[in-house]
């Protein structure tokens, strides 16, 4: 009973998700809507993300964001005959993922070294915070502290304030995005050499690289990296920030000499375009606060609408700051097909993504809503498992499903 997805590049992989909160149902949801078969595992009263929910309900919109396109049904590992359900589960799948503490599952006797034993071309996937190896491995890991302890927090708000987090909660989906990676690697490996294999992501080395510029700025000056506020990371490009309008803000990011000869042009100040302050990148940078102050005076002047169009005249990089219901209603993104309003049978009409992979030549997966707890069990363990209505019915007794 695995769907048959025509034309779609993980058509026919089934995926075994025990993914929670954010980070690992990013990742199936991806895999999901590239064409693989998700079956959603939880525990008897949900995972986690569906906790927040109010009452009477069990998704809230992250959840139904994330889970969109898979099968949930509801398994007690701690139960014997749970695990051996997952056994009998592992043997049919491709992919196995999960995103728990480094050993939980080894603990319930189902983890990789178990499960490659049942099946060796099963990938098992782990997303963590430290790793599976390591002095860190075993500390606790949320966005948040993640953020803290990867140095996100420590570079990240305004000089003269404390550390701020992102507002976003970027390290978990960057760890999602890393794990989906590792497993399409790995289905790639298995073609060539028949045999799955463990894939691992640490959310902390996952983010690392974003703060390249703050570790240009260590290296260049030796100087621990200050919190920049807006200015860019390394201050080694100016103007870069966000400039106050009538009615918000835009930030404006210059990257080369045309663009800076371009904003001049824009702002009608062409007469400072020899000036030393402002002649190249160096001496705008050695004169930061003199360039900030120029564009700002000018940015005050028009609302962000106008400042952008202005801007986007010239070719210059520039952006309104947009708010949340300004970006869910994008219409470009809704165009594009990135975003789609679906009627959820529990939250009604909400805005969720699709997928940010555009793979030319293949069909659209069609959405569908996030499933309640356990709604395909009978289709998943009958269906898909072969077992009887009375073996279910027992299972459900048991507290096994």
């Amino acid at each position: 009973m695995v769907e048959t997805r025509a034309n779609m590049p993980l058509a026919g992989v089934t995926v075994i998700d025990f993914g929670q909160i954010y980070q690992g149902p990013y990742a199936t949801l991806l895999m999901a809507k590239a064409g693989a078969f998700v079956i959603k595992i939880e525990p008897p009263r949900g995972e986690p993300g569906r906790r927040r929910a109010d009452p009477g309900k069990s998704a809230t919109l992250p959840f139904a964001m994330l889970n969109q396109n898979k099968h949930a049904v509801t398994l007690n590992l701690k139960e014997p005959q749970g695990r051996e359900l997952l056994f009998r589960m592992a043997r049919r799948a491709d992919v196995l993922l999960e995103n728990f503490s480094p050993g939980t599952m080894d603990s319930l006797g189902v983890g990789w070294s178990r499960l490659h034993e049942i099946n060796p071309r099963l990938i098992y996937a782990s997303g963590t915070g430290f790793g599976l190896s390591g002095p860190n491995r075993d500390n606790l890991a949320m966005d948040m502290t993640i953020q803290a302890a990867s140095g996100i927090m420590s570079v990240t708000g305004f000089p003269d304030g404390p550390p701020v987090k992102a507002g976003p909660t970027l390290v978990d989906f960057m760890g999602g995005i890393h794990l989906y990676a590792g497993v399409v690697t790995a289905l790639y490996d298995r073609d060539r050499s028949g045999v799955g294999r463990l894939v691992e992501v640490s959310m902390q080395e996952a983010v690392y690289p974003t703060l390249a510029g703050s570790f240009d700025y260590y290296h260049r000056t030796g100087q621990i990296p200050p919190r920049t506020g807006n200015r860019q990371a390394g201050l080694n490009s100016a103007p870069y920030n966000v400039f106050p309008t009538t009615d918000g803000h835009v930030a404006i990011h210059i990257v080369t000499e045309a663009h800076f000869q371009n904003l001049l042009k824009a702002m009608g100040r062409e007469d400072l375009a020899a000036d030393p302050r402002f002649a190249t990148n160096a001496g705008r940078v050695a004169h930061m606060d003199e360039t900030d102050a120029l564009v700002a005076d000018w940015t005050r002047t028009l609302g962000k609408m106008e400042v952008f169009a202005r801007t986007k005249q010239y070719r210059i990089p520039c952006a309104p700051v947009r708010n949340a219901p300004e970006v869910m209603n994008d219409p470009h993104m809704h165009e594009r097909g990135m975003l789609e309003h679906i009627d959820h049978p529990e939250l009604g009409e909400i805005v969720v993504p699709t997928t940010p992979l555009r793979l030319h030549g293949t069909a659209k997966v069609e959405t569908r809503p996030s499933p309640t707890i356990g709604q395909h069990n009978d289709e998943i363990y009958r269906g898909w498992l072969g077992l009887s209505a009375a073996e279910i019915a027992e299972l459900r007794t048991g507290g096994v499903i």
